[in-house]
C-alpha cells in the first residue's frame, strides 16, 4: 500500500496582538509571515459569561489594517475627534494559554515571552518565559467579590515561566513515535479522511483554490492531544468548539533540553523531554499512590530523541526515540505528614483485592505503549521494621492476580532490585548491575528509529543486535511497550536508573543510525558526559516540581566519585526538601488543584482552603455509585489484546482516525512548509535570533583542548583531557585529584555469580554480556603532576617481580587502572612479606608506585 507525502500542520496564530474598546477586546492572531490574519472578538459587556465570537475567516494584511481602521474611527467618543483613540492596544503575546473564571468575570492568560528551547526537524519547541493575565469584563459592569483577590494569588502561585513548554507543529503530547508513524499513513486512508473531513466541517482554507490533483499536493495533518499531559486542557475547555484550532496551544509541564553531540563535525541533536501527567497531580507527601481512575501521582514519560541535524525532515532524516516512565506504586496508599517526621509511614489506605486500581494503570499503559509492561521496582526489600517493604508486597500480589488473565507472551514484568541495599554493599557496583539489567529492559522493548537498519549492521554485525526486540517494519523498527520505574519518591533512585537504561537505549540508537560500530557506549566519554548532565537537569527540575528540592543522590554518587563537598550540599537538599514538604506544599497543591480545574468556586460552595482534603477531588467515584463494574478478570480494554504487542493507540483503525483531522494542501502552501516555520523568509531575522537554542550542552564543551587528542566523542578520558570537569569545575585541581583517588580506591566490580548470590531479591532474567565493559568511575592516573611515561624501566621491572602484575614499558591508563584494583585487593600471585603486603592494600596508587620504585 502506497505511503502518503504528509506534514504536520503548522498552526497560522503564532503572532498575538489584542486591541480593547471599552465593549470589546479584539485579539488579531497571524502567522510567522504576516500574509495570513485571523480575528477574536471577545465581549466586555457581560459580567461573568465568556463570549467569543470567531468568524473563521482568513484575513490579508490590507483587510486586517482596514477592519482596525474601521473600529477606531466608529469607537471614538465624537465623530472626527483626533486626540481619542477608540481602539488601544493592549499587549502582544505569542499564544493563548487559555480562559478563567473564578468568583468575578473571567480572565485570559496569553504567552508575553518566551524563547526557544530544542529544535526537533525544524519545528521549535519553546519554554514559557512570562505570561500576562488580563481582566475581561469591563469596570463599568464588574461586580466585586472579597474572595476574588486571594483566588487569583493561589492560582498565580503555579509559575507558568517555570518549565512549561509549547509548539506551533510538533504535538508535545505524543511521543516521537506516535507523530511519524501519524505521518506514514497510507494513502488511501488519508484520501478518505480528506473526504469526511469536507463533509463535516467548513473551513476556508478548502474554498482557496488549491490544487488537490496531480503530484503537487501534500497532506497536512494534526492529532487531537493526549490530555493526560496537557495543562492547560480545562482551561480551553470553554472556547475550544467555538473557536479555529490554530487559537488552541496546548502546553506541557515537565522538562525539555537539547545537547548537540558533534561527531567529526556531524550535528547529532540529543533531546530529552518529559511530560508530567495532569491527572492526579501534586506535591511528594500530598499525592501519593493512585486515584480511582489508574492515574498515580508523580507520572512522568521520560523520551529521548536522537537525530542527524544535517537533514531537518521528517520525510528524508534520521530519526530515534526510546521513551520509559516513572510514577508512583499504583495502589490505595498515602503518608501521614501531621507527625512532622523525616519518613512519615506508609498506610495501605483501602483494600483493593481484585487489584482495580492497578488494573486500570496498567490497561493505559497496554494501550499507549503495548506490551511487554516491564516494573522495575527499587524500593527497599529488607528492612528492621517495615516500612517501604509495604508496597512492594502488594504491589506483587497485584501484577500477580492480573497476570493470571493476561496471556503469557503479554504478561506484565515484575523485576525487584533493592538498589539501596547495593549501595551500602562495599561489594557491590550499583551501575554495573543496573547495567545489566538496562541491557535486558531494551532487548524486550526495542526502540523506535524511523529508517530500515543500517549497513553498519552488516558490515560491523554485533550479535547484541539479532536478540533486540520491538517490531520491524519496512519503514524502521518501533518501540512495544515500555519500562515503568519506581522507588518511593520515584527522584533520586529512580532518576538513576532510567539514566543507566537510557544510556543503554542511546548506545543502540546511535548503532541504528551509523554513528558507532558497536552498540555500547563507555563512561567518561564525552558522549555520555553530556548526556548525563541532560539526565541530571532532567532529574533536578522533576525533584524541584514534586519533591521541593534538586536531586539528594546523583550519578557520581552511586559511581562513588563524587567529592567530599557533595555531602554538605546533599544534607542541605535535604532539609531544603523536608521544609517544603513542611510547610509550602500545602499553597502548592492548592495552586495546582486550582489550576488544573480539580476544584471550580462556586457561590454557596466552600473555598479552597476551607477544605480539610481534597481526597474527594481527586477521588470523584467515591462520591456516587458507578453504573457499569470492571471486571474482575477480563481487566484490559476490549480491542487492546488483538493488536498486542503494537501500542492500540498507534494502530489503523477508525476509533484513532477521528483523532485526526486530515487536509490537503499545495506542497509549498505555508501550513504545512517546514522552511517557511524555522527560517521565515519574509522578516528581518539575525543570528542570535533565528539560531538562538538554549542548549543544555554540546560536545564543545566536553572536547579535549590539547592537540593531537582523538576529538571523537566515544573515547574514553582522563579528567584533565576535557575542557569541562567531571566535576563540573574547571579551574579546581584539587577536586580532580581527589576525584581520582576515590576512582582509585573504590572496590572493584564483582562478577555476576558474586552479585546474584549476595541478594534473593535479583531477576533471574538478567545475565551478564561476556563483553560487557565494567561502568567504573574515570581512569586512574598515577600521579598527581606526573606523566605515565615518567614511569621508569626499573619502576615497571620492580612492579612485575615483586606483585606479578603484566605491565608494558609503557604502562596504558587500562593497565594502571587493572594494577590498582589487584593492588587494593591485596591477590598478588607473587610472594611478599607482609609489611609491604598490608602497606600495599591500603595506600593510594601514587604511592604504591613510589613503594614499588624504592624498594
Amino acid at each position: 500500500m502506497p505511503v502518503a507525502a504528509a506534514a504536520p500542520l503548522i498552526s497560522s496564530v503564532q503572532k498575538l496582538v489584542l486591541y480593547e474598546t471599552r465593549a470589546r477586546y479584539f485579539l488579531v492572531g497571524s502567522n510567522p509571515a504576516e500574509t495570513k490574519y485571523r480575528v477574536l472578538k471577545i465581549d466586555r459587556t457581560e459580567p461573568k459569561d465568556l463570549v467569543i465570537i470567531d468568524d473563521k475567516h482568513v484575513y490579508t494584511q490590507q483587510e486586517v489594517r482596514e477592519l482596525l481602521g474601521r473600529l477606531d474611527l466608529g469607537n471614538r467618543t465624537k465623530m472626527g475627534q483626533k486626540g481619542s483613540s477608540g481602539l488601544s492596544r493592549a499587549v502582544s503575546a505569542f499564544g493563548i494559554v487559555g480562559f478563567v473564571r473564578f468568583l468575578e468575570g473571567y480572565y485570559i492568560v496569553l504567552i508575553t515571552k518566551r524563547r526557544k528551547m530544542a529544535d526537533i526537524g525544524g519545528h521549535a519547541i519553546y519554554k514559557i518565559e512570562d505570561t500576562n493575565m488580563i481582566y475581561i469584563p469591563n469596570d463599568s459592569v464588574r461586580v466585586s467579590h472579597p474572595d476574588e483577590a486571594r483566588y487569583l494569588r493561589i492560582f498565580q502561585n503555579v509559575d507558568l515561566s517555570s518549565n512549561f513548554y509549547f509548539s506551533y507543529s510538533y504535538d508535545l503530547s505524543h511521543s516521537l513515535q506516535y507523530n511519524l508513524t501519524v505521518l506514514r499513513m497510507p494513502l488511501e486512508i488519508l484520501k478518505t479522511e480528506t473526504a469526511q473531513t469536507r463533509q463535516e466541517s467548513f473551513d476556508i482554507f478548502e474554498d482557496e483554490g488549491l490544487s488537490t490533483q496531480g503530484g503537487n499536493g501534500v497532506f497536512g495533518i494534526c492529532s487531537k492531544p493526549y490530555e493526560k499531559y496537557v495543562w492547560n486542557a480545562k482551561l480551553l475547555e470553554v472556547v475550544r468548539s467555538a473557536v479555529h484550532r490554530d487559537w488552541l496551544l496546548y502546553i506541557i509541564n515537565g522538562f525539555c533540553g537539547q545537547s548537540k553531540l558533534l561527531i567529526y563535525g556531524r550535528p547529532i541533536y540529543v533531546t530529552l523531554i518529559a511530560r508530567r501527567s495532569s491527572k492526579f497531580a501534586g506535591t511528594r507527601f500530598l499525592k501519593r499512590g493512585s486515584n480511582d481512575e489508574g492515574d498515580v501521582a508523580n507520572e512522568v514519560e521520560t523520551e529521548q530523541i536522537l537525530y542527524d541535524a544535517s537533514v531537518m525532515s521528517f520525510s528524508a532524516g534520521s530519526y530515534s526515540s526510546y521513551v520509559q516512565v516513572r510514577g508512583s506504586v499504583p495502589l490505595y496508599w498515602s503518608q501521614d505528614i501531621s507527625t512532622m517526621m523525616p519518613k512519615p509511614p506508609i498506610t495501605l489506605d483501602q483494600a483493593d483485592p481484585y487489584a482495580h486500581v492497578a488494573a486500570l494503570h496498567f490497561d493505559q499503559m497496554l494501550q499507549r505503549f503495548g506490551s511487554p509492561i516491564i516494573i522495575l521496582n527499587l524500593v527497599k526489600e529488607r528492612e528492621k521494621r517495615k516500612h517501604e517493604r509495604i508496597l512492594s508486597e502488594e504491589l506483587v500480589a497485584a501484577v500477580t492476580y492480573l497476570n493470571q488473565f493476561l496471556p503469557p507472551e503479554h504478561a506484565i514484568i515484575y523485576i525487584p532490585w533493592d538498589m539501596a541495599k547495593y549501595t551500602k554493599s562495599k561489594l557491590c557496583n550499583v551501575l554495573d548491575r543496573l547495567n545489566v539489567i538496562a541491557e535486558s529492559v531494551v532487548k524486550k522493548t526495542g526502540f523506535f528509529v524511523n529508517r530500515p537498519d543500517s549497513y553498519c549492521s552488516i558490515l560491523r554485525p554485533d550479535e547484541k543486535w539479532n536478540e533486540l526486540g520491538g517490531c520491524v517494519v519496512p519503514t524502521g523498527r518501533l518501540q512495544t511497550g515500555v519500562l515503568r520505574t519506581n522507588c518511593v519518591d520515584c527522584l533520586d533512585r529512580t532518576n538513576t536508573a532510567q539514566f543507566m537504561v537510557g544510556k543503554c537505549a542511546l548506545a543502540y540508537q546511535l548503532y541504528s543510525l551509523g554513528l558507532i560500530d558497536k552498540p555500547n557506549l563507555q563512561f567518561d566519554t564525552d558522549a555520555v558526559r553530556l548526556f548525563e548532565e541532560l539526565y541530571e537537569d532532567h532529574g533536578d527540575t522533576l525533584s524541584l516540581q514534586y519533591g521541593g528540592s534538586q536531586l539528594v543522590h546523583r550519578v557520581k554518587t552511586y559511581r562513588k566519585i563524587a567529592p567530599w563537598t557533595q555531602h554538605s550540599k546533599d544534607i542541605m537538599q535535604t532539609l531544603s526538601r523536608y521544609y517544603s514538604n513542611a510547610f509550602s506544599d500545602a499553597d502548592r497543591q492548592d495552586s495546582i488543584n486550582l489550576f488544573l480545574g480539580v476544584f471550580k468556586p462556586a457561590e454557596g460552595k466552600p473555598h479552597l482552603w476551607e477544605l480539610p482534603t481534597d481526597f474527594y477531588l481527586h477521588h470523584k467515584n467515591t462520591l456516587s455509585l458507578s453504573q457499569t463494574r470492571q471486571s474482575y478478570t477480563y481487566w484490559w480494554t476490549s480491542g487492546v489484546l488483538k493488536h498486542l504487542p503494537l501500542p492500540f493507540d498507534e494502530v489503523t483503525c477508525a476509533e484513532n482516525r477521528r483523532k485526526l483531522t486530515v487536509k490537503k494542501f499545495n506542497k509549498y502552501e505555508e501550513e504545512i512548509d517546514i522552511h517557511n516555520e524555522f527560517f521565515r523568509p519574509y522578516e528581518l531575522s539575525s543570528f542570535d535570533e533565528t539560531f538562538c537554542l538554549a542548549m543544555t550542552n554540546s560536545t564543545r564543551d566536553f572536547m579535549p583542548k590539547n592537540v593531537g587528542i582523538d576529538p571523537s566523542p566515544f573515547t574514553v578520558r582522563k579528567p584533565d583531557e576535557t575542557g569541562k570537569s567531571v566535576l563540573g569545575n574547571k579551574n579546581n585541581r584539587e577536586e580532580t585529584v581527589l576525584q581520582r583517588k576515590t576512582a582509585a580506591s573504590a572496590p572493584p566490580p564483582p562478577s555476576e555469580e558474586a552479585v546474584s548470590s549476595s541478594s534473593e531479591d535479583d531477576s533471574g532474567t538478567d545475565k551478564e554480556d561476556e563483553g560487557a565493559v565494567s561502568q567504573r568511575s574515570t581512569p586512574v592516573k598515577v600521579t598527581d603532576t606526573g606523566d605515565n611515561t615518567k614511569i621508569t624501566e626499573n619502576v615497571v621491572q620492580s612492579t612485575r617481580d615483586v606483585y606479578g602484575v603484566n605491565l608494558s614499558d609503557t604502562p596504558s591508563e587500562d593497565d594502571l587502572a587493572i594494577y590498582a584494583r589487584f593492588v587494593q585487593l591485596g591477590q598478588s600471585q607473587h610472594k611478599q612479606d607482609k609489611g609491604s603486603q598490608q602497606f600495599c592494600s591500603r595506600q593510594p596508587l601514587d604511592k604504591v608506585i613510589n613503594f614499588v620504585a624504592t624498594s
